[in-house]
């Protein structure tokens, strides 16, 4: 048994088990990834995957269990190989950081400038997409952490941490008559069409439950992942906006006025999440410390240990 066939594992279910496309990621060949499994598989004595003729259809039983246990041992080698790299170079190395549009255009800009101004030789990389994908990227070892709203809570194989609230606010042209109204209501936006987020992304699903339990049906106009789509949109007269607070600035949005509704959606907290049992460098956790200066070294440690009531907004 070697390393190279945990590997070759790993990447064909990764690969919805096309060895050829897990051999093109391992810059290896298809037949000999494939004789490599078949070895380990007379080794262990049971058959890792399941086979229509050449065909390799999907995990067995025991291919399950072994997968779990390759998972467990290739994450350890990989915590051995940052150990390594953070101690050659304390100050150098690759960062990356999943999250969504919001976070990555609203909240991270100046935490990232500070960041590279402490650790000017990490080079740092963010990838985007709904929380479901970040969370997989961070699964994956695709990314370091994840940024994004209660969605990546709870998910197992992560930890996470709440970083800050937020709330959201209703945004509408000058002059709309919902600026008139000394404390808005539900049914009160409900009479116009909606312009808000799509269903994956900012709380949507907040926004959702609130109207069903007053069984209202608002008219949602159109959905968009990016809040500057969504004033876009209100400004040309379209309808009314909901959007996260945080991405409402009204010296930039001149042309628009936001009204606080958590009145009506409630708070929303935005996490940070990490894949349990990683092995974090020093620089991550500090920028972690810059993203929420409620949150420290040693707290971070206690949540990565399973102690999850060590901490809450």
């Amino acid at each position: 048994m070697n390393l190279h066939q945990l590997r070759f594992v790993r990447e064909a279910v990764r690969q919805n088990f096309n060895l050829t496309e897990a051999a093109k990621a391992l810059f290896t060949s298809q037949p000999g990834v494939s004789k490599a499994i078949i070895e380990l598989e007379e080794e262990l004595g049971v058959d890792i995957f399941a086979r229509h003729g050449k065909r390799i259809r999907g995990l067995t039983e025991p291919g399950r269990a072994v997968l779990v246990s390759v998972e467990l041992i290739m994450q350890e080698i990989d915590g051995l190989k940052r150990i390594g790299k953070e101690y050659a170079a304390q100050d150098s190395g690759s960062f990356t950081i999943a999250t969504t549009h919001t976070q990555a255009r609203y909240i991270l800009p100046k935490v990232v400038q500070a960041f590279m101004q402490k650790y000017p030789k990490v080079r740092l990389s963010l990838l985007q997409g709904n929380p479901k994908q970040i969370a997989e990227m961070v699964m994956r070892d695709q990314a370091d952490i994840a940024i994004a709203t209660e969605a990546i809570a709870g998910i197992d194989g992560l930890v996470s941490l709440p970083c800050y609230q937020w709330e959201h606010v209703v945004v509408v042209p000058p002059e709309h008559p919902l600026l008139k109204l000394k404390q808005i209501t539900l049914e009160e936006i409900a009479h116009y069409p909606l312009i808000t987020y799509d269903a994956a992304f900012a709380g949507r699903s907040k926004i959702d439950h609130a109207f069903e339990i007053r069984d209202l049906k608002p008219d949602v106009l159109l959905e968009a992942i990016d809040a500057d789509v969504i004033k876009t949109y209100v400004e040309l007269g379209m309808g009314v906006g909901i959007i996260a607070g945080m991405a409402f600035d009204a010296e930039r949005d001149t042309h628009l006025k936001a009204i606080p509704v958590g009145h009506l959606f409630g708070m929303n907290v935005s996490r940070v999440a990490i894949r349990r049992g990683a092995y974090l460098r020093s620089y991550i956790y500090t920028f972690i410390e810059l993203l929420t200066p409620t949150i420290n070294r040693k707290l971070i440690d206690q949540v990565m240990q399973g102690n999850k009531d060590t901490y809450d907004l």
